[in-house]
């Protein structure tokens, strides 16, 4: 048997999905925020039990694994990363971000910033070099106010990085790397070669202030696999759409990796039905991520918000708000708020019973009949059902004069209504000719997506049987690559902009066989994707144009490429008629690995009432008793199956709420199919 291991770490659980040939397995178990290698492991050791198989047997067997994770976000939301000591262009010291945000402190405190000489001008020549006393004595000062690490960004690195170079190497000096006392160094270069001295200093530190922690992780996790017989890489899935080793992973590019892969995820679901369009809506136990596809594209951005801050690393873009599984209740004198904050994996929602004291969405789910509170994860972990109507009552009915069952639809109606207008605003962004296609995922979300899509103007949903690990399903679906830029600056119609592609793109195709190589790939094996990021001379949006094959060295094909450029600016509401100009080449390098293919299933016999598990009452609308409500096993569902609302669904890990008015089916995929009437 070879298998194929895929697992996502997220703020409350750890999914895992595993996969050897036509059998599969989901599992998901509590993420353990003290040490996110216990989780890692323990998701393994679930994995294999389903397949009756030793930790070590599983994983010799095992030709790939792939590993999203949330810590770099937690991270930066949290202010828990390493102190940054900064070093950029004299005058230039007012672009860190030193600014508190949302009651946070900032990334780099105010007296860890140092300005230097160096400084390139537009044209990439150099204007003033770093002077070596200057900067070994700028840098000690810092190393002796407490910095664990260095950024360098110098002012024109995007154009020309050898300022920021040069000064790395003064304090390499002093600090080889053979010292214990050595400081890790970072260059902006490194991070990002785009436009915006902001945005490029933004990214630097982002990536320096969360590399720590990534580092112990994944080195962790690392060794612990290859004490465990596992011989190979392991890959870290990238919010760029690919996967790379460790010792090829740039901290940046983890951050939002688990929502990115579920996206990718959600498009291989869109194509089983010809659907080009669709939003991917994931909520699982901290937060709410969305995403879509529009003409069969992911959502993209080349400037992402990093949890406030502007960055020019290009990436797969999520809309990402508090509201989850583990989000708070509280009253106050607005009312009834519920998140952004979470309970997280640790304590939890209280009937976790692993001492959380206030109420959360979970809470309320269980309160209202949603929940079986002795099959939560196919009853391995019990729900305590008084705690949770204890807590309710305290902090949210009394305070609302209100029953507890009532507190808890208030709860559930509040989560439901935030989370459908961030669901209509990415609709109405997609524009009005587009219908698309909702896929769910994330363990909270199939029972309140119905609502939530109800409100939201979208009638048609999908999920498939992998929705609440659906995360680590999805990057089963990427292949190992690697990303690489290279500024341009020219006009589109420069005489000599054919050459000089033709000479760059060369030069990232040796790098990429050479990063390629030690990913245990051949130059044979490697496709390359070339991308131009165009904009008009004179400033405006700036858009990504897919180049075609061979552009390089082809004068009419760049013809072609300022067409479709002209054609995505003015959907940008860009309308004038002036030159534009490649900023930024990129070159994708990827080489594939196993993926998943959907197996059909023949009609199932009987209908769905062979599935019938029994009833539970539910509390749908204010006042009454609630109504009992059929309660259907997932497992026992196959292809033709069809259920009508109201009605519950449970698998293992998750559980369908079908409102009145509702319709669902299991398709040949095994996919639910959910239409309202």
């Amino acid at each position: 048997m070879s298998f194929s291991i895929d697992i996502d770490t997220g703020g409350t659980f750890t999914d895992g999905f595993f996969l050897s040939g036509d059998q599969s397995a989901s599992v998901k178990v509590p993420t353990t925020p003290h040490d996110l290698t216990e989780c890692f492991l323990k998701c393994i050791e679930a994995g294999a039990d389903c397949f009756k198989l030793s930790v070590e047997d599983l994983l010799y067997q095992t030709q790939v694994i792939r590993f999203s994770n949330t810590i770099g976000t937690n991270t930066i939301i949290q202010r828990d990363g390493a102190k940054v000591g900064l070093l950029v262009s004299q005058g230039q010291g007012s672009l860190a971000p030193c600014q508190e945000a949302d009651g946070k402190p900032p990334l780099v405190v105010q007296d860890m910033v140092r300005e230097i000489r160096g400084e390139t001008g537009p044209d990439g020549q150099v204007i003033s070099q770093p002077e070596a006393e200057e900067v070994l004595a700028q840098a000690q000062e810092l190393i002796d106010a407490g910095a664990r690490c260095l950024v360098l960004a110098l002012k024109g690195s995007d154009r020309n990085a050898s300022n920021e170079r040069l000064a790395r190497g003064f304090i390499k000096e002093l600090y080889p790397r053979d010292y214990l006392g050595s400081v890790p160094v970072f260059l902006s270069s490194d991070i990002s070669q785009r436009g915006g001295e902001a945005q490029r200093i933004n990214a630097a530190v982002l990536n320096a202030y969360i590399h720590a922690k990534l580092v112990r992780l994944l080195y962790k996790a690392g060794e612990e696999l290859r004490q465990r017989l596992y011989s190979k890489n392991l890959f870290i899935v990238h919010n760029n759409g690919a996967v790379a080793r460790v010792a090829k992973t740039r901290a940046i590019n983890t951050y939002n990796s688990g929502p990115a892969a579920g996206l990718l995820g959600a498009r291989l679901i869109g194509r089983l039905y010809g659907a080009d369009d669709l939003i991917s809506a994931d909520m699982g136990g901290t937060s709410f991520d969305l995403g879509y596809v529009r003409g069969g594209q992911p959502s993209y951005t080349l400037q992402p918000d990093v949890e406030g801050f502007p960055v020019n690393v290009p990436m797969l873009s999520i809309r990402a708000i508090g509201a989850g599984g583990g989000s708070i209740a509280s009253v106050n004198g607005k009312g009834l708020q519920v998140g952004p904050q979470s309970a997280g994996a640790l304590p939890g929602p209280v009937c976790f019973d692993l001492g959380g004291g206030e109420p959360t969405v979970t809470d309320a789910d269980l309160v209202l009949g949603l929940l079986d509170p002795d099959y939560f994860l196919g009853g391995t972990m019990k729900l305590n059902a008084a705690k949770a109507r204890e807590v309710l009552t305290q902090k949210v009915a009394d305070p609302l004069g209100v029953s507890p069952e009532e507190a808890a639809l208030a709860i559930k109606q509040d989560i439901d209504r935030a989370m459908a207008e961030e669901l209509a605003k990415i609709k109405k962004e997609m524009g009005p000719d587009f219908d698309p296609l909702l896929v769910v995922y994330g363990g909270a979300g199939p029972a309140h997506i119905c609502d939530i899509a109800s409100a939201a103007g979208l009638k048609k949903i999908v999920m498939t049987p992998f929705s609440a690990v659906f995360s680590a399903f999805s990057s089963l679906s990427m292949d190992v690559g690697h990303l690489y830029y290279r500024r341009v600056g020219s006009a589109l119609d420069d005489q000599g902009l054919v050459e000089a592609l033709e000479n760059a793109v060369e030069a990232m195709k040796s790098e990429a066989q050479r990063d390629m190589r030690g990913e245990g790939f051949s130059p044979e094996e490697i496709t390359y994707t070339l991308e131009l990021l165009v904009q008009p001379a004179d400033g405006g949006p700036e858009v990504k144009v897919a180049a075609p094959e061979g552009l390089a060295g082809d004068a009419k094909a760049m013809e072609g490429v300022q067409a479709e450029a002209v054609d995505l600016l003015a959907t940008q509401g860009w309308t004038g008629q002036g030159p534009l100009k490649l900023n930024t080449i990129s070159l994708l390098a990827q080489a594939a690995v196993p993926h998943y293919d959907f197996p059909q299933t023949p009609p199932a016999p009987g209908d769905a009432g062979q599935a019938l598990r029994g009833e539970r009452r539910v509390f749908a609308q204010k006042g009454g008793e609630g109504a009992l409500v059929p309660v259907y096993d997932r497992t026992r569902l196959g292809n033709g199956h069809a259920v009508q609302g109201p009605a519950l669904v449970e698998s293992e890990h998750t559980t369908v709420y079908l409102p009145n008015g509702w319709g669902m089916k299991v398709d040949q995929y095994n996919n639910l199919l959910l239409e309202e009437a």
